[in-house]
């Protein structure tokens, strides 16, 4: 399966980073430009394993996915539960790791799929490398901008307290 990954040092140290990752509506559309409208299902009101999120892309596809890890502050993990129907699967996790100074956090953010129909697969997946690279280094981009917003700053402390 194809792998996508970005990586990024944000300026806050590894609790703030991945409180700032798990922010919801409305503070995480001040950093992540790939979402569009997100919100958990099934009545969940905080992230967790085996809680699902569904996801409107800004390129208008939806999704519901599930967390497979909750490892606060180090890594989170989700995989599709239902999605565009190019996708036969896909997974990803993001992993946080003290950077190289003191206060910062080294962003790792690794996604994988596998496009259908098998026929199609090795162009269908030649171009979702390139498509989904695109739009995931946008997004970590996104947010390490939010890593120095204090609004967004102000709402994952908060979570952390909360």
């Amino acid at each position: 399966m194809p792998v996508v990954e970005a990586v990024v040092t944000v300026p806050v140290p590894p609790e703030v980073a991945f409180a700032v990752s798990q922010t919801v509506a409305p503070v995480r559309y001040r950093w992540d430009p790939f979402v569009r409208e997100q919100h958990f299902t099934d009545g969940a009101t905080r992230p967790g394993r085996g809680v699902r999120t569904f996801t409107r892309s800004r390129h208008g596809l939806t999704m519901v996915s599930e967390y497979v890890s909750w490892a606060p502050p180090t890594n989170v993990g989700m995989k599709m539960v239902r999605g565009p129907w190019f996708f036969e699967r896909f997974g990803g996790g993001w992993r946080f790791a003290p950077g190289p100074e003191p206060d910062t956090t080294v962003a790792t953010w690794r996604y994988n799929f596998r496009c259908r129909p098998a026929f199609l697969r090795p162009v269908a997946e030649r171009v979702g490398v390139w498509l989904l690279g695109r739009d995931i280094r946008r997004r970590i981009a996104g947010y390490a901008a939010g890593c120095a917003d204090p609004e967004v700053l102000a709402a994952a402390r908060r979570a952390l307290s909360g």
